[in-house]
């Protein structure tokens, strides 16, 4: 073997080993599935004096209004997010990477429910506006608001479990 063979094996094996070094590690990253955590129950009072009573998840910190129900593929028909900020104002909220349609109840400080934005689009990044000054918002699967006939002007309260 020549030294012209030499040079060219030691080039290749010089160049194999630093694309060896310089590959990317491709780890697959794999999203968990974000569980559902009971953290108290809202109670919604209907003019015609009936209830609708269901598990709340409560969003009340900054990272958990940011995130809500983002990274979720399911929800309990009797389950919802409350979240709760510190007046009322003007809310808008948006569906990105939330995979779930959701209606969303917009409730002020008296907890009246003051408007809706039914049937939200999974990852619509779209505004979806509170129309009235709003304290509190409840995230719900789609087609509950008409399901259960919820309205303008019937109430909620909640409870925070210990």
């Amino acid at each position: 073997m020549g030294f012209k063979s030499i040079n060219r094996i030691l080039i290749l094996l010089f160049t194999i080993v630093i694309l060896a070094s310089c590959k990317e590690d491709k780890k697959v990253i794999k999203q968990t599935e974000v569980s559902f955590k009971k953290e108290g129950e809202l109670t919604i009072f209907k003019s015609d004096s009936t209830q609708v009573v269901i598990d709340i998840e409560i969003a009340d910190t900054d990272f958990d209004i940011q995130t809500g129900l983002m990274y979720r593929n399911t929800m309990q028909t009797k389950q919802g997010m409350l979240f709760v900020f510190d007046d009322d104002q003007p809310r808008s909220f948006y569906m990105k990477n939330t995979r779930i349609p959701l209606d969303l109840i917009f409730i002020n400080s008296n907890k009246k429910i003051v408007s809706f934005q039914k049937n939200a689009k999974p990852f619509d990044e779209s505004s979806l506006p509170s129309n009235a000054p709003a304290k509190y918002v409840l995230e719900i699967n789609t087609g509950l608001v008409d399901s259960w006939d919820i309205s303008v002007k019937d109430s909620i309260s909640y409870i925070i479990s210990l």
